[in-house]
Formats: structure tokens, sequence, C-alpha cells
């Protein structure tokens, strides 16, 4: 099996402690960051992550999970119709 198989066959959860931690598994890519917003594509789709001095922690590209840390406001999941394909699109360019 190969990197791109065992990504989309790994179940989506996202774990948040405290809103100082958050883990998230199931990502495909992380589509864009800095340490005050997250744009992650996941298996279940488009999420983005809102917070103040966020940093990425731990990044196991083979498995797919993430780890954030900082102070956590939101957590958003995009919704996968072109409309926002297209805002997204022109945020992060």
């Amino acid at each position: 099996m190969d990197k791109i198989d065992t990504i989309a066959s790994l179940n989506h959860n996202i774990t948040i402690n405290e809103r100082k931690n958050i883990i998230i598994s199931g990502v495909k890519k992380i589509e864009s960051f800095d340490n005050e917003e997250f744009l992650l594509e996941t298996t279940m789709g488009n999420i983005v992550i809102k917070g103040n001095e966020l940093e990425i922690i731990k990044l196991d590209t083979y498995q797919g999970t993430v780890s954030i840390k900082g102070t956590i406001i939101s957590l958003t999941y995009a919704d996968g119709t072109k409309k926002e394909e297209g805002v997204f699109s022109k945020l992060f360019k």
C-alpha cells in the first residue's frame, strides 16, 4: 500500500485539549498556515482553524496526523462546493 492509499483510508478525528492543543487525523494536505490560521485538507473536507500563537508541534505525513498548539478560537469545516474553493484559492494565493 502506498502513501496515498494509506492517507485515503485513515479515519478522521479531532481532539482538542483545553483549547490549547489540537490533534487532527486524516489530514491529506496543509494548504496554508500562519500563527493565526491553518487551512487543512482532510479526508472529510477542508478545515479552517483560527487562533492565537498557533504552531505545528508534530506532523506525521505517513499517518496523516497534525498536532497544533496555541489558543484555539474556532474550527470550521468549509463546504466543498466550487464557490468555497474559489474563495479559498483567492485568499491563499
